[in-house]
């Protein structure tokens, strides 16, 4: 799909950022051929000056997205955001080129030039044998003094690791020891949850128990009451003898 259907400024910045892609891409062909260490420092501050450039036009193309984003389409939309990642990993791809020449270009110290040149090794012995005694201690005691700090700073970055190691490690053990009362604390209640379902379970027994001869007794005044009554009503009945302590009736004859 062509951006200038969709939007005339996405298709404009499109254009340029595709431009400057261009740019750092014969930057870094041309940069492979150039072996003097400031002209190769000139060419990688260029290009890190187009890959600054690259970078604000890819935010002002996302601007640009997200301003057409309600009248577009889910489809354009997921176009346009693939667009926009493409972007950023091809401008990824030439920083990431650029670190690798930029740590090359440290490397190549007084003695030392790209591709192993002879030619500044000389210049640099040259440059070293014209330089008077006391130069030459002065640059020494320069470079012992930068040495020195060197090996202060990682003693400092050191006891500083050490320090956080301490701290860390004095902050495991408060943790792991409060775990462990963590721990302890949840065997207790544990432990009463399971006694007080052993007094539950033994509660309900009893209640179960006394409901039991709640119900014989009360069966046995259920049926005492209706041997009493049967007893009165019928009195010479026969079947039925007499309840103990209760008088027989007296019997009368009906007129």
């Amino acid at each position: 799909m062509d951006l200038s259907d969709v939007s005339e400024e996405l298709a404009l910045i499109e254009g340029q950022i595709n431009d400057v892609f261009r740019a750092l891409s014969n930057g870094f062909q041309k940069l492979e051929k150039i072996k003097d260490p400031n002209r190769r420092s000139r060419q990688l501050e260029e290009l890190t000056d187009k890959m600054r450039e690259c970078k604000r036009l890819i935010k002002e193309f996302e601007r640009a997205v997200k301003e057409e984003e309600s009248r577009n389409t889910h489809n354009t939309n997921r176009m346009l955001n693939e667009k926009k990642q493409s972007m950023i990993k091809e401008l990824n791809s030439y920083v990431a080129l650029k670190k690798q020449h930029a740590s090359e270009n440290k490397r190549i110290d007084l003695f030392d030039g790209p591709g192993g040149g002879d030619v500044f090794a000389e210049e640099n012995v040259q440059l070293a044998s014209s330089m008077t005694n006391e130069q030459l201690i002065d640059s020494g005691h320069r470079m012992m003094d930068e040495t020195d700090q060197a090996i202060e700073r990682s003693k400092q970055v050191v006891e500083e690791t050490i320090n956080v190691g301490a701290e860390t490690a004095a902050a495991l053990k408060a943790q792991t020891e409060q775990m462990s009362r963590i721990v302890n604390e949840l065997d207790s209640i544990h432990f009463s949850m399971k006694k007080a379902s052993q007094l539950v379970k033994e509660l309900g027994r009893q209640v179960a128990t006394d409901r039991c001869i709640m119900a014989m007794l009360f069966l046995i005044v259920i049926g005492v009451v209706a041997i009493i009554i049967v007893k009165l009503v019928n009195p010479n009945n026969k079947d039925i003898s007499d309840i103990p302590g209760l008088p027989p009736p007296a019997n009368r004859k009906l007129l």
